[in-house]
């Protein structure tokens, strides 16, 4: 049982450092990923674990731990991969996009929250001007992931 547990220990080490750093480790060029070996050595572990707690033989703990740990490492890969397929990989223009100055806005430096559905966090920011914090502000320049922001000014009706 022991060889379960330190393989299933390897594994979940493997899986928490694939999550929290990325997929640092690769095999085959991203073949197959650190994640998915580290899904894959949990899953023998815990299955060999299972099978030899309940007395099953040798030969039975090992095949079946074997063939559940490979078909986990199929599962993850290919999850992982459809994951990876629905990515943009094309940067989304920000330009015309408003949000409001979450610190002072100068042209060295600053932050904003836009209110782009698809921004979720906070953008690194600059002015030509300074721009208080708290203000409406709008998106007229995008380099990078740091966006170049103006006052916004509400248009005036006639």
């Amino acid at each position: 049982m022991t060889i379960f547990i330190a393989i299933g220990g390897i594994g979940l080490v493997l899986l928490a450092a694939s999550m929290l750093i990325g997929e640092a480790f690769e095999v085959g060029d991203g073949v197959l990923s650190g994640t998915g070996l580290g899904v894959g050595a949990v899953v023998f572990g815990a299955v060999g674990v299972i099978t030899t707690a309940n007395n099953l033989p040798s030969a039975v703990t090992y095949v079946g731990s074997a063939i559940a740990g490979v078909l986990a490492v199929v599962v993850v890969q290919v999850l992982v991969k459809r994951l990876q397929s629905t990515e943009d990989g094309l940067p989304v223009s920000l330009v015309g996009t408003t949000g409001v100055a979450k610190t002072d806005i100068t042209p060295e430096r600053g932050e904003v929250f836009l209110d782009a559905a698809q921004e979720l966090e906070r953008r690194m920011a600059w002015s030509r001007s300074p721009i208080p914090e708290g203000s409406r502000i709008v998106v007229v320049q995008q380099q990078g992931s740091r966006v170049e922001v103006t006052l916004d000014t509400p248009a005036t009706e006639a």
